[in-house]
């Protein structure tokens, strides 16, 4: 069964962090598996910011083949939940600045990090393993993945910059891309989707607004 892209992409926005499975370096042919928070960049892949002393990181970059796996938030039977497991090749990347200003946006923690030596990785999918729950489950294709529009940075950090002094005060926007904006209320994270994405371009820079109204 195939799954469409935009399924897997609401999950991975909905969730802070995953279990990263990398390479033994230590033990090698056994997989090592442990918690790490992400953020997605501008084209939907996830970004990880690893410290050097961390034992996930040394395996990286021995052996930059891993994988990430999400649970739906708040999920009490993960047997009948949505989760995925997305197979990537770590690429360790310098951030840009528009980069580093969406991950801290998501994630704004990590600042004081970055004067250690933390570094950042891009996962760059080869397929995502996607269940919806008991008997619904199929795969997302790489190219599929790749072919999702992206929004530009300018783009996103106009409509941030505009919309903000609208919302209520317990509402904090974290980001947009062309199928939903994500946010927090109460430290609580959620997405409002677009019922008609893609909103490329001119489409988002007109209906993302009405949709940002709707936000608790």
């Amino acid at each position: 069964m195939q799954i469409a892209p935009e399924t897997a992409l609401s999950l991975l926005h909905l969730s802070a962090f995953g279990t990263l499975a990398t390479h033994s370096h230590q033990l090698r042919g056994y997989p090592f598996a442990t918690v790490v928070p992400y953020a997605l960049d501008a084209a939907h892949n996830p970004v990880l910011c690893i410290s050097a002393l961390a034992e996930h990181t040394k395996n990286v970059l021995a052996d930059p083949r891993v994988s990430l796996s999400v649970v739906q938030p708040g999920a009490e039977d993960v047997q009948d939940t949505a989760r995925l497991t997305l197979v990537a090749d770590a690429v360790r990347i310098e951030s840009d600045e528009a980069l580093c200003s969406r991950y801290l946006r998501y994630l704004p923690k990590t600042e004081d990090l970055l004067a250690l030596d933390f570094m950042f990785f891009r996962l760059q999918p080869k397929r995502i393993r996607y269940i919806g729950g008991v008997g619904r489950m199929g795969w997302v294709k790489e190219a599929d993945w790749a072919s999702l529009p992206a929004l530009p940075a300018d783009l996103e950090e106009q409509f941030l910059t505009e919309t903000r002094p609208q919302l209520n005060a317990l509402v904090r926007l974290l980001g947009a891309d062309c199928f939903g904006i994500d946010y927090e209320v109460k430290g609580e994270r959620h997405r409002q989707r677009f019922p008609d994405a893609p909103l490329i371009a001119e489409r988002f820079a007109t209906a993302a607004p009405r949709f940002a109204a709707e936000l608790c």
